[in-house]
């Protein structure tokens, strides 16, 4: 539902109807992506933009939208409400502690599960698919659905951005910790990954557009805030979904020419197991920690969904000549989406009766 400052924007209708059916359009990007794959394709690789007459510069269509999406996350958060957030640290932290724990709790079991496949690099790839997926900041779209299923909007967002705040740190670590469950190959692919590209990608495309956004708002002047803000998440949105089209694009597009259907049940019932244990895990620690309803919605959330996007760019970058295993991570960006989707409304649902 949009709120009462988005209301008065009759133009911004698009941004209800999409709030509202954010699964069906996350559905349709796939759909194009399978239909449509070449523009996606397209805007996957890297293009040289020339700068002056000696200096030309790459330009990543992916990496330009997942900034967009973090940006906007920074500019609609709100400075008093990250304020009281950091007075109360109590749920911040148990949120922040589970979503950490839940790659270590889930990952190995899954790691050793794969080893019993036929695939032949002993389950690595969509092992390393999906530690690159869960270990990921918690999903700025996170604040949309808990909004939706009458949860703590601050909390959400402190979560969003305190993990994304210390990814550089966190992520690292937690790939480095997992890297033993891989094959060789795949070990010393993530390893460089995370050395070479992890680290700056997780500050230069993760944390400053983050920052930046926030930022902004604190320099922006009320009116002129209340007026770019609606128009800043519909931007977010279709950023979102034109992203999901991108690496869906590159992933589907491979398939499509290489058809290889074990690998799209295995990839889906993977992404499908983690995500699962993922949201049961959160839903679990919050009976544990006996949290309150609208805090508890949160934390769940930030446990299930992680920026399955900044991991799909990630291993675009990191290992362009593997795109099959974008395809468990396309599945879980897909799956978390649909389950949010189910565990919010019937949270809102509850709330009401």
């Amino acid at each position: 539902m949009l709120t009462a400052t988005e209301s008065v924007h009759p133009t911004l209708r698009p941004l209800e109807f999409l709030r509202r059916r954010l699964g069906w359009a996350s559905c349709a990007a796939y759909a194009a992506a399978a239909v449509l794959p070449a523009p996606g394709l397209w805007l996957r690789r890297i293009h040289s933009v020339s700068v002056g007459t000696n200096l030309s510069v790459g330009v990543n269509t992916a990496q330009i939208l997942l900034a967009t999406v973090l940006f906007t996350a920074g500019l609609r958060s709100c400075p008093h409400a990250l304020a009281r957030i950091l007075r109360r640290p109590r749920i911040l932290l148990a949120g922040l502690a589970l979503h950490l724990t839940a790659p270590l709790l889930i990952i190995p079991g899954i790691a050793i599960a794969l080893r019993c496949s036929p695939d032949s690099d002993g389950g690595s790839g969509m092992t390393a698919a999906m530690i690159l997926t869960v270990v990921m900041p918690v999903a700025a779209g996170a604040t949309v659905w808990s909004g939706g299923g009458r949860g703590d909007e601050s909390t959400m967002l402190g979560l969003v951005l305190v993990s994304t705040l210390i990814s550089p740190i966190t992520v690292p670590a937690t790939v480095s910790a997992l890297t033993p469950l891989l094959s060789p190959d795949y070990a010393h692919t993530l390893a460089s990954a995370v050395q070479d590209v992890g680290r700056s990608f997780a500050l230069t495309g993760v944390l400053l557009p983050c920052v930046a956004g926030i930022v902004c708002r604190l320099l922006l002047p009320g009116p002129t805030s209340r007026a770019v803000l609606p128009i800043a998440a519909l931007g977010a949105l279709l950023a979102s979904l034109a992203l999901t089209y991108i690496n869906a694009s590159g992933a589907i597009g491979q398939f499509l020419s290489h058809p290889r259907p074990l690998l799209l049940v295995a990839g889906a019932g993977t992404a499908s197991v983690v995500c699962g244990l993922a949201f049961t895990w959160g839903r679990l620690a919050v009976r544990v920690l006996r949290l309150e309803a609208r805090a508890g919605t949160s934390v769940t959330l930030a446990c299930g969904m992680s920026n399955s996007s900044a991991g799909a760019v990630l291993i675009t970058t990191a290992m362009p000549d593997r795109p099959q295993i974008l395809l468990p991570v396309l599945a879980y960006s897909l799956l978390q989406k649909l389950l949010a989707n189910h565990f919010t409304r019937a949270r809102a649902a509850g709330t009401a009766a």
